[in-house]
């Protein structure tokens, strides 16, 4: 339960930013996720491992090193 949380909360970030995006940018919603998460302590390590979640999904593609693109 609490991955899917973390899965649509970062896809929520994602879905705020332009199509293609870096992962510098989904880091500036890292004091965000942890508001929202205050049990985590690796905020970072936790937006890059969703981030693979939602490729595995289909949902973002790998572009380049720390670039990414949405997928609708």
């Amino acid at each position: 339960m609490e991955s899917r949380g973390w899965t649509l909360d970062v896809w929520q970030c994602i879905d705020r930013l332009d199509v293609s995006f870096t992962l510098n940018q989904v880091y500036t919603f890292a004091n965000e996720l942890q508001l929202k998460h205050p049990e985590n302590n690796y905020v970072k390590d936790k937006i890059r491992q969703q981030l693979q979640v939602l490729r595995d999904k289909g949902m973002i593609e790998f572009v380049s090193r720390g670039c990414y693109r949405k997928r609708y």
